[in-house]
């Protein structure tokens, strides 16, 4: 993690701010977020806390949750108008993460391509590094 205030840019080597951005987002999943906080009645100016936790069949677990605000210590960033919130222990697992929202044969869900994970369960919900 960069030592710096973890509500700004961090500087790159080319001396440019460039924004930290753990985790990505789809055009895809961003509109199915703001669908399924539509349905549930949720405020549109709630922000969407992606987090990682432990459990799950392969160690760890995503966490997709809505909250009103973010923690004092998070990654705050905005992406299609949508808020997000990291936590920096989150944000070290799931650095270069992209969230996708995927139909297939088995159903449909959010899909975490997270370039750090070496194995995940069947589900796709839990992952080990």
């Amino acid at each position: 993690m960069p030592e710096t205030d973890l509500n700004t840019s961090v500087a790159s080597p080319d001396a440019a701010a460039v924004p930290y951005v753990p985790v990505s987002v789809t055009e895809k999943a961003i509109t199915m977020i703001k669908i399924t906080r539509e349905q549930e009645g949720i405020d549109a100016n709630y922000g969407l806390r992606v987090a990682v936790r432990g459990g799950g069949c392969s160690g760890f677990e995503y966490a997709l949750d809505f909250e009103e605000a973010a923690r004092e210590t998070d990654w705050v960033y905005e992406q299609g108008d949508l808020q997000l919130f990291v936590d920096p222990v989150s944000a070290r697992y799931l650095e270069g993460t992209e969230i996708d929202y995927v139909l297939g044969t088995t159903g449909a869900g959010f899909k975490f391509n997270n370039p750090k994970a070496v194995g995940s369960c069947g589900c796709g919900s839990s992952f080990s590094v």
